[in-house]
């Protein structure tokens, strides 16, 4: 059965999109069987890893909306084992359709749960806002993973993110847990990712990732190529922080979980 993976962050240009695209990519470089699901009506991570929306008809919104089985909505990659399940803008008005709808906070886990015994992996990439989308996303996921933008005002804004989590986890999904927080836009000559990092450490502790994802112009570049990062310059930081992330989680395990136990107590 597969990890389901739901990477959130309300504030918009934090690296989701990237991180997403990128540990799937190197999630399936190591042959692990990966999904991934973009839940954002832009469609970006459907476009990073070189789908054309012009090449489906059918996407998210219809799996949704219209019942039509997940099976039929993948494409596939330039990856062996990496598979999509793509977005069109479509999605933008999923949450005023579903507004009447029981159990409409569901209905994406029920759609990957059709599928889920044949991924070992599967990462929802959501929209930068704390929408239906990703309240659906956070119900269907066994773990949030958040990217945290090293600048000024980046840990104020996880105050929001996290009482939806605990709500969720109270309501929706009590199996829901935190993978981690990822250090992302990480500049070593900048004091202020230093303290970024210092000050995430200090309250959240093992939940932050020892990974950083660093400033980089080949990473910014291989969205525009519609290739993640490890097929557009396997040499770049970029490649080898998202090769290091993927290990992270890879190695981590039961071990990773049983250590942060006290902590997810807190949350």
């Amino acid at each position: 059965m597969a990890r389901i993976i739901c990477i959130a962050n309300q504030k918009g240009g934090v690296g989701k999109t990237t991180t997403a695209i990128n540990l799937s990519a190197a999630l399936a470089v190591d042959e692990k069987r990966t999904l991934l699901v973009d839940c954002d009506p832009q469609g970006n991570a459907t476009t990073g890893v070189g789908v054309d929306k012009k090449s489906f008809k059918k996407s998210l919104y219809h799996g949704m909306i219209q019942g039509i089985p997940a099976r039929e909505l993948l494409q596939e990659t330039e990856l062996k084992f990496l598979d999509l399940l793509p977005a069109c803008i479509d999605l933008i008005g999923i949450e005023l359709e579903m507004m009447n709808r029981p159990g409409r906070e569901t209905v994406l886990r029920a759609l990957l749960n059709t599928i889920a015994g044949e991924y070992n992996y599967i990462l929802l990439d959501c929209p930068p806002s704390l929408n239906l989308i990703t309240v659906n996303a956070l119900t269907a996921a066994d773990s949030l993973l958040i990217p945290l933008q090293c600048e000024f005002y980046a840990l104020q804004g996880l105050g929001q993110l996290l009482q939806t989590f605990r709500r969720i986890r109270r309501n929706l999904n009590p199996r829901l847990t935190i993978e981690g927080i990822l250090l992302t836009m990480f500049d070593g000559r900048n004091n202020l990712s230093h303290q970024v990092e210092e000050e995430a450490r200090k309250y959240f502790k093992e939940l932050v990732f020892e990974t950083k994802i660093p400033r980089n112009v080949r990473l910014g570049e291989s969205p525009s190529f519609g290739k993640p990062i490890l097929l557009y310059d396997i040499n770049s930081s970029g490649a080898r922080s998202y090769l290091a992330l993927a290990r992270e989680i890879l190695d981590g395990g039961e071990r990773r979980y049983a250590k942060k136990t006290g902590i997810r107590s807190r949350t």
